[in-house]
Parts: C-alpha cells; structure tokens; sequence
C-alpha cells in the first residue's frame, strides 16, 4: 500500500486519468473529490462490496 500525505487542495494522480483532490479535512474526516473518466466506476467500499455481492448471488441463482 503506499501511504502518501497531501494537504487541502492538492491531489494524487492514479495513471493518466483520474484524479483524487483533497476538498476538506475537519477532524478526523477527509472529504474527497474524484475526477474520473465515466467508464470508470466509483463506489465507496461498501457500496462496491455489496454490488459484488449481489452480483455473486444473481450467478449463483442464473447456475441453479
């Protein structure tokens, strides 16, 4: 895992196109801003686990 430090207002850079700005932080929250292509899905982790795994389920239904 690399593990970078950045401040408001700057960002990291994942390949060619898409961008992670640091919009605020209060506390011991971060909000962040992502700018990506639209063929590119963004999910918070949750979010993306559940879709995995209704995704799962919906495979396993479809085999039976």
């Amino acid at each position: 895992m690399l593990v970078l430090s950045r401040q408001k207002d700057e960002s990291i850079m994942i390949g060619d196109d898409v961008e992670i700005v640091i919009v605020d932080v209060r506390g011991d929250k971060v909000r962040l801003g992502i700018n990506a292509p639209r063929s590119i899905a963004v999910h918070r982790k949750e979010i993306y686990l559940a879709i995995q795994k209704e995704k799962e389920s919906q495979k396993v239904a479809n085999n039976h």
